[in-house]
């Protein structure tokens, strides 16, 4: 039987992106290259980015901070809806209201996105083959990493909803063999400086 050892999963939105999410703003990139700093002495063993510009940009300019870590644009870390929950599965009083939300979105990100999620899942949690721990980066998107934040956590599927993640803030997952996942860090911007800490959480979230 292999051996395994642990996984540390990193993940990140994207920085702060132009109106049309074409490109990042100037905002966005330095946010990325301080989130790069903040990595510079870890271990990272690859880069995994959405296919999308503003997430394939912050992962260039994050790796650009980095020593030879090699990059891959992959469509589970993309943009898209990680499941779609029925009506009874929400809580009655926002129940309507969520599903409107929810039916705005794209068909393209509805129709596929359960299945992305389940790659995700199945590419990015869990220990790894071999002694050495892996140390995996994902740059992506707030759906995401609220699905993946929910998985470890064990909470229900439709539970991604309402997590929010600013840009180029930092979440770290560790699957340890015969452990249940443990989030170690949770929406961490302590990289940034205040004025760059809030960009994509309403106000009434800042502190």
């Amino acid at each position: 039987m292999p051996s395994t050892a642990a996984r540390y999963l990193y993940l990140t939105r994207h920085g702060e992106a132009t109106d049309d999410e074409t490109e990042l703003t100037a905002r966005g990139r330095r946010q990325a290259e301080l989130l790069g700093e903040r990595l510079r002495q870890t271990p990272l063993s690859v880069i995994h980015h959405g296919p999308l510009p503003r997430a394939r940009q912050t992962a260039q300019l994050i790796h650009g901070r980095l020593d030879q870590v090699p990059v891959r644009c992959s469509e589970f870390a993309g943009d898209y809806l990680p499941y779609l929950p029925n009506r009874d599965e929400l809580p009655p009083g926002t129940a309507d209201a969520t599903l409107e939300r929810l039916a705005q979105f794209p068909r393209e990100a509805r129709e596929g996105g359960p299945g992305l999620a389940q790659a995700a899942l199945a590419r990015l949690t869990g220990p790894v083959e071999g002694d050495q721990p892996r140390h995996e980066l994902v740059v992506t998107h707030n759906f995401l990493v609220a699905w993946l934040v929910r998985d470890a956590l064990d909470a229900p599927s439709w539970r991604w909803i309402g997590l929010s993640h600013a840009n180029a803030a930092l979440t770290v997952i560790r699957y340890a063999p015969d452990r249940p996942a443990s989030l170690l860090v949770y929406n961490d911007t302590g990289h940034l400086p205040r004025d760059l800490r809030w960009t994509g959480l309403p106000a009434e979230l800042h502190i």
